[in-house]
This record gives C-alpha cells, structure tokens and sequence, in this order.
C-alpha cells in the first residue's frame, strides 16, 4: 500500500499537527522535513531536539551539501508527548527554520509509526 504524502509548511504548531492536548504525556509521533540554514553548521539542531525536548529523533533521511556551501535537508521522525514535540516545533521556528509537516498523516491517527 502506497502512502500518498502531503506536504504542508507549519504556520502554528498547535493547530497544524493536530497535537493531542488531553493528555500532555501520552506518547505520539510526528512525521517533519525542515530545511536547516548553512548559516547554523556548527549547531547541533537535530542533537538538541532529542537531548533538550526529551524526544526519540529518526532520521528518516538527509540531504547534506558541502560545508558552508548548502542547507541541510531533513526529513525526521520526532516521538514523544504532545508537549514535547510541540516545543521542540517552536524551537526549530524560532530558529526561522523552515518546517513541513506530513497533513495526510495528522489527519489519519490511525496508522501507527
């Protein structure tokens, strides 16, 4: 079965993903591509998303240039509660890091990552 995805820049966190806020600590997923700035090389974004933000970070794939030369691309796998994914969103944002996020996959619970 073929998953079709649907790509979608995050405006706001807390209504674009679709995050459950009836239980902060229930376990969930979501699925993000960003485009990380060539301008942050040395900061370790995607490190500071697991250590800082208590998340489980799956890098589902990487598209890396020459140093200095080009942004990196990610697409990632963020796990943990609700809270925590949404901070970790107004983390990278904050950074004016672009972020997508897979709508087909926030309006079908029903597939498990």
């Amino acid at each position: 079965m073929t998953i079709d995805r649907q790509w979608q820049p995050v405006n706001n966190p807390e209504t674009d993903l679709h995050l459950d806020h009836s239980g902060l600590d229930r376990p969930t997923s979501r699925r993000i591509k960003i485009r990380v700035p060539k301008s942050y090389i040395d900061e370790p974004i995607i490190s500071r998303l697991a250590s800082h933000h208590n998340l489980d970070v799956n890098i589902i794939s990487a598209l890396l240039g020459s140093p200095n030369r080009n942004d990196g691309w990610f697409d990632l796998q963020l796990q943990g509660n609700s809270r925590a994914i949404e901070d970790a969103i107004f983390y990278l944002s904050e950074r004016d890091i672009e972020i997508w996020y897979d709508s087909a996959h926030v309006l079908d619970e029903s597939d498990d990552w």
